[in-house]
């Protein structure tokens, strides 16, 4: 293939920014809407050599981070067939081992990163904790919430974080027992405490925001305390019809929770539909509707976030495109590959140097401060 994965997924922004604008029935921008965000005044242009190797600040002696906020990282074969077992069933396709995150970090100037547990080893969090304890100043965890009816998981959840250091838990709707919602007695135990310990819930709604978003609002009501991030902001359509309008006009209504509700999503990363994710884009022709509707989403988020960033910044999480989901970014276009396609979209809009270190790192180091410190 000629193009990289960053040349491909800027080639089709503008001609299918106007053609989404003139064939769609409703619209959240114009076209002309789209391109005064697009083409706002800005500082500074944005170097992508500059960030291409980890250092995006002009201060040699304090270069701004480059902080992957979603991965995962899993056990080798070897080390399954002893001390770290894949749970039955969720034997994983791909390499998703340490050595093999860790390389890919270096090759493409990552500096440090959040794991999240994989459900390849489900509630057995042996693996990623030895990762955490090897590498403390590089990574930091999201545990994975067991929400099993005796109630368990709730010593579970305490001794991931007090004893383990985990600083951010993983709430997955579908491993809850067969009829029961996240809002039950130990769903809502499971939030109470995470807010209690300073940790944020992070939701997997891979099935669609509009499944859930009832759950979200009753728990952020009650529990005011825990901040809320969406993971791959919540698969939420590109819109295209009224009920997609629907579902992204909740998801910006989740911003009025005193809290603040975070997005954290992979772009480029994996992802079942109904949102593709950017590597799946650059892949498949047919999805150039879906880059429009991200190229559309984007600029909405970022000019609200600049007005309410002190309020609210979880806008700035909303696109945080330096998430790779890793492994799954590596066999599309590679990890380094996934970063420079970043980087390619981030000249093309174009950003100022403050706001890609806000992209590329500097909101996940705000949301876990203390962490990735010299």
């Amino acid at each position: 293939m000629s193009m990289t994965c960053g040349q491909w997924l800027l080639k089709p922004l503008v001609s299918a920014a106007s053609t989404r604008s003139s064939h769609s029935s409703h619209s959240y921008l114009s076209t002309v809407s789209v391109f005064k965000l697009f083409t706002k005044e800005t500082p500074t242009q944005v170097s992508a050599a500059r960030m291409a190797t980890g250092s995006g600040a002009d201060n040699k002696t304090n270069p701004a981070k480059v902080i992957d906020s979603h991965l995962h990282v899993w056990a080798s074969p070897e080390e399954a067939a002893g001390k770290y077992p894949y749970f039955p069933g969720q034997e994983p396709t791909l390499r998703g081992d340490l050595d093999f995150l860790l390389q890919s970090l270096e090759e493409a100037g990552v500096d440090g990163a959040l794991i999240v547990q994989p459900i390849n080893h489900k509630f057995d969090h042996s693996l990623v904790t030895s990762v955490l304890k090897k590498y403390p100043n590089k990574f930091v965890g999201c545990c994975l919430a067991n929400p099993a009816e005796d109630g368990s998981g709730l010593k579970h959840l305490e001794e991931l974080i007090l004893k383990d250091g985990y600083r951010a838990v993983r709430f997955n709707p579908y491993l809850w027992p067969s009829g029961e919602k996240m809002t039950n007695d130990i769903g809502k135990a499971l939030f109470s405490k995470a807010g209690e310990l300073g940790v944020p819930v992070g939701f997997m709604c891979m099935k669609g925001l509009n499944l859930h978003i009832s759950e979200i609002q009753e728990l952020c009501t009650e529990f005011p305390s825990t901040v809320v991030l969406l993971d791959h902001l919540s698969f939420c359509k590109p819109p295209t019809n009224d009920e997609e309008s629907f579902a992204f006009s909740e998801l910006l209504k989740l911003s009025k929770f005193p809290q603040g509700v975070k997005n954290v999503i992979p772009i480029p990363g994996s992802g079942p539909p109904p949102l593709p994710s950017c590597f799946e884009l650059w892949r498949e022709p047919s999805h150039v509707g879906q880059v429009t509707a991200l190229s559309i989403i984007f600029p909405i988020t970022l000019e609200i976030g600049e007005r309410h960033a002190q309020k609210h910044q979880w806008l700035f999480l909303t696109f945080s495109f330096r998430s790779s989901d890793f492994p799954y970014v590596v066999p599309e276009c590679g990890y380094k590959g996934g970063k420079e396609a970043v980087l390619s979209i981030a000249n093309q809009v174009p950003l100022s140097s403050s706001e890609l270190e806000w992209i590329m790192g500097k909101t996940v180091m705000q949301l876990f401060r203390g962490q990735w410190v010299p």
